[in-house]
């Protein structure tokens, strides 16, 4: 069957094709020419039935829907609870009674329309009074107030003065941002920010109907769960780029949060990761071309930011970005990166071997494996051609074991995914068979997907290192392995708790199936179809996996989960289904942990690692700054401070790193070892380390404490443990 055959099955199936052909016209203020209006209707009926039918929580667009639909859009166009103001709400209220039909029946945009036009007007009215005060006012900065900056549910302003007092404190904040920033002169700060004001009218009003109804179905598809995406034609044609491997950029995929173009995703071997300074949930503020001025993408359409971001092959682009964890009012950091392209390769599997000191004067001989994504090579190829995640790491643990390593570390802490197939077969390596992961349906149908391979590949101790970025397949991998007690998991309190499946199902089809006309391509609906849960029966959404030992990290935020994520779908169970317990984690964990924690006391990198930490939760927790220009001066005086001793601190660390080697997939059909890595050259905290190339500078050997800790956790397990031998195998439980 042909891919269009089969979704046109689906489209009877969803009762599309069934629905009334009549447009409905309903009060538009202004009308689109027929042909536009008919296909954004057609659009957004066909989006409509298909995420009442198939989205998992199989739930119709009833009133209570589709007013969380109607503040969704709100909140996408004003995040900050700044412009539009109550009397706007009353004016838009009598949406809220008939946008459920309305939307079913005829795809009627005209609530879209009418809270657009409104917007464009505030945002208007917004840009001329920032120009007037930035002529007028001199900006001093000696006070004692605190700007607020999280409005996500604050109150909007009561009318136009209240707005204006609100513009201005926001205001007074960007201009002492860009003020503290080190590479803007005072004179330039005033023309700067009236130009910043004045583009996003200019761009917002530039926005063709298609693009607003991207923004309009996106807010419809949230409804929902957070996964579930309208993808408009230009966001398709950029997901197809991505998926062929042929995307030219940063190597980055991003997500409209609040406002923010926010980074959702890293690919291994891309600009971005290599970088070593941008990592998932970062929010990308402005957007720099080479030679001229940022441009500020904040609540700009995410096709808008993407065209901005990418670029032909060796140009330069630099970001102005707010970390994952700092507060939104933070000053942004300035990342320049030079566009490239991405391909399967650089997203390959890699190793290294350590040979870590014991307390006896001996060495035990570990190693680590990087896996950055579970990737797969979908092209026609023979088994000695293929690539993928499960035939690399299959060839570097074959080389692993060749140079006697006793035991292993499965890195996961950047893995934020890839294909399910080989999350099952990749977790065969470690078990000698049975079922890996269950998925849900929205009918309740519980499907297991298990290893069928009886042999396994490697047997000896084994640690799963993860964090809040560990994502999907990751957590299907972790879980399992911890469900049958094959793996100790160490790493961040938690792994995100993406436990759900999305299918992209291009709307071209489905609309010709049903007889709907569209003048241009409809683009596709990505929609939530399925959910994941461990053997053990416990689902992987929103609770993700937990550690068994949980070391001090500055990626270990609530804010950077799933359940942070604006209506998720509900953790929940299934049955368990029979599988092998090992008992070779469980006895050892409390040993495990005492012995980490007394070396975590004493290690001043983790005391560093615990210090950023416990100022990022309290910036978090107050969730305002400071509007007085000496303290700020003196905040980032101390953290540049604070950067120094902690930059210090790594160069002394890597003069006692034990003898490592780096071992790329090339060097596997190679005998011996390659020459070990120089810790105490000049650039070990960068680029001399090609085994961890996507990590920033401490978490690359020689500099990464986590992994550190990680590999002394691992070999007092090694020391504590006596495993079976593969052959005696544990009863089925």
């Amino acid at each position: 069957m042909n891919p269009h055959s089969k979704i046109a099955c689906c489209v009877v199936a969803l009762g599309v094709a069934s629905a009334a052909c009549t447009m409905g016209v309903r009060g538009h203020s202004a009308p689109l020419p027929a042909n536009q209006y008919t296909t954004d209707a057609n659009i957004t009926r066909v989006t409509t039935k298909i995420l009442e039918r198939s989205q998992f929580a199989h739930h119709p667009l009833d009133a209570q829907l589709a007013t969380r639909f109607l503040d969704n859009f709100l909140d996408s166009l004003d995040a900050t609870h700044s412009l539009f103001l109550p009397a706007d709400l009353d004016s838009f209220a009598p949406y809220r009674a008939t946008l459920a039909q309305a939307t079913r029946d005829s795809g009627d945009t005209s609530a879209e329309r009418a809270i657009v036009a409104r917007y464009l007007e505030r945002l208007q009215q917004r840009a001329s009074y920032v120009a007037q005060v930035l002529r007028t006012e001199p900006f001093v900065f000696t006070g004692h107030e605190r700007f607020s900056f999280d409005r996500e549910h604050a109150e909007r302003p009561r009318d136009a003065s209240a707005a204006q007092a609100l513009w201005h404190e926001q205001l007074r904040a960007e201009y002492l941002q860009e003020k503290l920033s080190s590479d803007v002169q005072p004179e330039q700060i005033a023309t700067k920010l009236a130009a910043r004001y004045a583009r996003q009218v200019r761009t917002m009003k530039g926005l063709d109907s298609g693009e607003v109804l991207d923004v309009y179905l996106n807010a419809l598809a949230h409804v929902y769960d957070p996964h579930s995406d309208y993808l408009g034609h230009e966001e398709l044609a950029s997901l197809s780029s991505a998926m062929n491997l042929s995307l030219v950029g940063i190597g980055a995929s991003l997500e409209s949060v609040e406002g923010y173009a926010k980074i959702r995703e890293l690919l291994p071997g891309g600009p971005a990761a290599l970088s070593g300074r941008l990592k998932p949930g970062d929010r990308i503020v402005a957007v720099a071309q080479t030679g001229k001025d940022a441009v500020d993408i904040g609540n700009m359409p995410l096709a808008h930011a993407v065209t901005l971001i990418r670029g032909p092959k060796g140009t330069s682009v630099t970001l102005s970005i707010i970390p994952a964890g700092n507060p939104d009012g933070s000053v942004p950091e300035k990342i320049a990166l030079v566009r490239d392209e991405i391909k399967l390769e650089d997203e390959a599997a890699s190793a290294r071997i350590v040979d870590l000191p014991t307390e006896k004067g001996g060495t035990l001989r570990l190693g680590v494996l990087d896996l950055p994504s579970f990737y797969a090579d979908m092209g026609d190829h023979t088994a000695s051609t293929r690539r993928s995640a499960t035939v690399d790491v299959a060839r570097l643990l074959a080389k692993l074991q060749a140079e006697k390593v006793r035991a292993l570390i499965l890195d996961l802490r950047r893995n934020g995914g890839g294909s399910l197939n080989e999350a099952i077969s990749l977790t065969g390596l470690f078990i000698h068979q049975g079922p890996v992961v269950q998925t849900r349906g929205p009918a309740g149908d519980v499907e297991v997907d298990s290893d069928k391979d009886a042999t396994e590949q490697y047997d000896g101790p084994l640690i799963v290192l993860t964090s809040r970025s560990s994502a999907s397949a990751s957590e299907i991998l972790t879980g399992a392995l911890q469900d049958y007690g094959r793996a100790l998991v160490v790493g961040d309190s938690s792994t995100f708790g993406k436990g759900t499946v999305q299918s992209i199902l291009p709307l071209a089809a489905v609309m010709d199936q049903a007889g709907f006309s569209h003048t241009y391509d409809p683009g596709a609906l990505k929609v939530t179809i399925r959910k994941f849960y461990r053997p053990s029966g416990g689902s992987t959404q929103l609770r993700g996996v937990k550690s068994d030992i949980v070391l001090p990290s500055t990626t270990d935020f609530d804010e950077v989960s799933e359940a942070a994520l604006k209506d998720p779908l509900p953790w929940d169970t299934v049955a368990p289904v029979p599988h092998e317990q090992f008992d070779w984690v469980a006895p050892y964990v409390s040993a495990l942990r005492a012995k980490s924690a007394q070396r975590v006391a004493s290690e001043k990198g983790f005391a560093e690692l615990q210090g950023d930490a416990a100022r990022l939760k309290m910036d978090l927790a107050t969730k305002s700054v400071s509007l007085n220009e000496a303290e700020r001066r003196q905040e980032l005086s101390a953290t540049k401070a604070r950067t120094h001793e902690r930059d210090s601190a790594i160069a002394a660390a890597a003069n006692v790193r034990p003898k490592t080697y780096s071992i790329k997939l090339e060097d596997t059909s190679v005998p011996g070892l390659p020459p070990a890595i120089d810790f105490t050259t000049a650039d070990a905290a960068g680029k001399a380390s090609d085994a961890m190339d996507g990590e920033p500078a401490r978490h690359k050997p020689g500099t990464d404490v986590i992994l550190s800790e990680a590999e002394h956790i691992l070999g007092d397990y090694q020391e504590l443990s006596s495993h079976e031998p593969a052959a005696a195998r544990p009863a089925v439980h």
